[in-house]
């Protein structure tokens, strides 16, 4: 009998490594940390309510995916970009349920308690003719390309509670409003560009209940700078979505930022925050215009950890092509078309940004490299997760 409690209690403790690991990976010096992370999950459909009923009942074979990579990360605060929107926003409660609360192929359930998805503006009708095809009723003719109201949504879960009450949108925005906006070339009718609205998809402002802190996930996922014409009507529209960022950090220059429920005015100094996101645009390499993104970057109020993984490098090295052009590699999220003419190749486009004002433990990016663990996990996105800790003390 002695014998075997010994046994169990080598058996428990061995068990309990692991666990132990994991705690110490998620302390800085012993301070408890919290793992932001921005995910395009590409689950997107060409109908509505489609991806909502393919997730209910927990069997979609690419929800299973993306949450077993949510949950290998072991992420405490996600925003989701392409995610499609229910008028009910039911579809993001179900995959926190019924994936991301599921263990995965063995790996630690994540209650996300608490979820903020609110409209968008992919599909929402404008009533103009946007793409010039002489129509007004196609998804190019959308406040944000779509086909229905609200596919390519958004949705930010979070373990940490939202402060609902003080949420800030800004999907309503006119582009017009922005000083010295860069409104495509002779392309838009006076009536089209005043009625406009800059977000693609939103701009949102989620304070979050962080401990004894509170820290605003302010997150986007502006237009891809492509699909367009020699007008670079994303291109133009993708910068200005960044640069809403940048006036919305900067107090005297934003005064023209009003929200949709009418009032004025940027994030305050002394707010903590981190910027989450798909911002389509790469630092170095690409077709986007970079000026908005390389003054984001350059913010005295915002820092760039530059995540990395360790497949980025390699993967732009094997699949070559576009690649063989780039400037940066290491620090990529997203594995497009390597196909020169066809593709831009794999990019960094996907951002987690914190204020200068919080210290970063770790960060990074999940792309495993093909032998280890979760590689085959990738392909249900062209995109991967990005994360970083943030201590709270």
């Amino acid at each position: 009998m002695k014998l075997n409690y010994t046994v169990l209690a080598v058996l428990c403790l061995i068990a309990s490594v692991p666990l132990v690991i994991h705690l110490a990976n998620r302390r800085s010096a012993g301070v408890p940390v919290v793992r932001f992370a921005t995910f395009n999950v590409a689950m997107n459909r060409a109908q509505p309510g489609a991806l909502l009923a393919e997730l209910r009942g927990g069997g979609c074979a690419q929800a299973k995916q993306v949450a077993e990579i949510v949950q290998r990360a072991q992420i405490d605060v996600l925003l989701l970009c392409e995610l499609d929107r229910d008028e009910a926003a039911a579809t993001a409660q179900v995959l926190a349920k019924e994936y991301f609360a599921k263990a995965q192929n063995g790996q630690q359930p994540i209650d996300f308690a608490y979820c903020w998805c609110g409209p968008v503006n992919t599909g929402e009708p404008s009533g103009l003719d946007l793409d010039r095809d002489g129509r007004s009723d196609g998804p190019g003719d959308a406040f944000g390309f779509g086909a229905f109201p609200g596919q390519y949504g958004m949705a930010l879960l979070s373990c940490h509670p939202i402060l609902t009450d003080k949420v800030r949108t800004f999907r309503l925005l006119r582009w017009s409003a922005m000083p010295d906006a860069l409104r495509p070339e002779q392309y838009y009718s006076d009536e089209a560009w005043a009625k406009l609205r800059l977000s693609s998809k939103s701009h949102w402002d989620v304070p979050l209940g962080v401990g004894k802190f509170v820290i605003h996930a302010l997150c986007s996922h502006p237009t891809p700078p492509v699909f367009d014409g020699k007008e670079d009507r994303n291109g133009c529209r993708n910068h200005d979505e960044i640069r809403f960022w940048v006036d919305y950090l900067t107090p005297e220059k934003a005064g023209w930022i009003t929200d949709d429920a009418g009032v004025a005015g940027g994030l305050r100094e002394g707010e903590r925050f981190v910027i989450m996101g798909d911002l389509n645009c790469d630092p170095a390499d690409g077709d986007a215009r970079r000026q908005a993104l390389a003054a984001l970057l350059a913010h005295p109020r915002v820092q760039d950890p530059q995540p990395r993984s360790p497949a980025a490098a390699e993967e732009s090295k094997r699949q070559w092509g576009a690649n063989a052009t780039h400037l940066g590699d290491a620090t990529d999220t997203a594995d497009f078309d390597d196909e020169p003419g066809k593709g831009p190749g794999n990019l960094r486009v996907d951002y987690v940004l914190p204020a200068r004002l919080l210290t970063v433990a770790r960060c990074g990016v999940f792309w495993p490299r093909a032998h280890e663990p979760g590689a085959k996990l990738v392909a249900a996105s062209d995109h991967r997760l990005v994360w970083v800790d943030i201590e709270v003390p």
